[in-house]
């Protein structure tokens, strides 16, 4: 009992040790704030000469339906396989079974 309270004071002491850290860092990262130079700005800005190469909703999506459709596709055609395999086995044991029967 006294190692699992000890285990449980150490992770609350360690994990209160860590938020500690992170919010001293959260604090650093903020007071030193500086606004983007009109470099940063230009570099930021939307560039016509590169609006061709976006990707446009509607293809994406048209992909990602098709992509959904194929994998039902391939997923029933797995089942119906596996379905035909179980069937022609039934078959064929139930035939073994009548023809050892009858000899």
């Amino acid at each position: 009992m006294a190692f699992l309270l000890r285990n449980s004071v150490a992770s609350h002491l360690q994990s209160h040790s860590q938020r500690a850290q992170n919010d001293s860092l959260s604090q650093s990262r903020r007071q030193f704030h500086v606004e983007p130079g009109s470099r940063e700005k230009a570099l930021l800005a939307a560039d016509p000469s590169l609006k061709r190469f976006k990707s446009h909703k509607k293809g994406v999506s048209r992909v990602k339906r098709l992509g959904d459709v194929l994998t039902i596709v391939v997923i029933a055609g797995c089942c119906y396989e596996i379905y035909v395999k179980a069937v022609m086995r039934e078959e064929a044991r139930k035939q073994a079974g009548a023809s050892g029967a009858s000899a």
